[in-house]
């Protein structure tokens, strides 16, 4: 993960988040997040699981990986793609919960 240490500046801790943000702001990255936060993933699988292409899921993961979100480790032929650390597993927990609120206005529409 990008941030590996606390930061009490909030310009530099800005700086560190931002391209964390930034990867997280795409719905097919993090489609592909949730899934590989569910189990560990190859390409092939996380193209089955999300629908898009391979070319576009290796595309996203290049960016998840960039910014630490995820690790890759070379099992036979394939990659299988990771979850960094349960840093990233709490966060996403909690923001899929939002979703099952029905009084929540980000299901709404409120």
């Amino acid at each position: 993960m990008v941030i590996v240490s606390v930061v009490n500046d909030p310009i530099e801790l800005a700086r560190r988040l931002a391209p964390v943000m930034k990867a997280l702001s795409d719905e097919n990255r993090l489609a592909i997040l949730l899934a590989v936060a569910q189990r560990d993933h190859s390409v092939t699988e996380l193209t089955a699981a999300i629908g898009l292409s391979q070319t576009l899921v290796s595309h996203h993961l290049k960016s998840l990986r960039d910014t630490g979100l995820v690790t890759v480790t070379a099992q036979g032929r394939s990659n299988v793609y990771s979850l960094c650390c349960a840093a990233v597993a709490d966060p996403l927990e909690m923001l899929a919960a939002l979703t099952k609120d029905p009084t929540n206005p980000l299901i709404t529409g409120a």
